[in-house]
């Protein structure tokens, strides 16, 4: 870990869970959209709206001035309202968010390591989550030991066995 430390979310840090979902929706710079067109997606805002409520666990990444450069945040979503990477109820679903100029620092690794460990902290026996194919981090999940438990046309549901 180089020029950054790892801290619990807190419910103040909305905004911060929000500029990182923007930046994870836009991991394709030539596919980047809008913050507000991102955030017009009821599919994505899921991920951060209410945030902090009750089962909702995550940390930031911040640099050696405080300033967040990454968050990866999990949350639950009923049978009957699935987010994208859902498997099943009580399996929480991650996000994960970096700057651009913060990946490959290893951020993102450090991020996850820690989400996954709050997670079976808190109970959880696995983690899902829902990648796009051409997305960098669909290596770090699969070196972190998550594995396809679903394909669609362009992303995989990805899941995580906690011990």
């Amino acid at each position: 870990m180089s020029g950054f430390r790892i801290r619990p979310a807190t419910g103040a840090d909305a905004r911060v869970l929000t500029d990182m979902l923007v930046e994870a929706a836009n991991w394709d710079a030539a596919r980047s959209r809008a913050r507000l067109t991102v955030l017009e997606d009821p599919a994505v805002l899921r991920y951060i709206a209410g945030w902090r409520r009750p089962g909702d666990l995550g940390c930031v990444a911040e640099d050696a001035n405080g300033v967040a450069v990454g968050a990866c945040w999990a949350r639950l979503f009923p049978a009957n309202a699935p987010g994208a990477g859902f498997v099943a109820v009580g399996v929480p679903e991650l996000t994960l968010g970096v700057y651009p100029v913060w990946r490959a620092r290893g951020a993102g690794r450090a991020l996850l390591q820690e989400l996954l460990g709050m997670a079976a902290e808190a109970g959880a026996t696995r983690v899902s989550l829902s990648v796009e194919r051409g997305n960098f981090a669909h290596r770090l999940y699969v070196s972190e030991g998550f594995t396809t438990a679903r394909q669609r046309e362009t992303a995989d549901t990805m899941v995580r066995t906690l011990r």
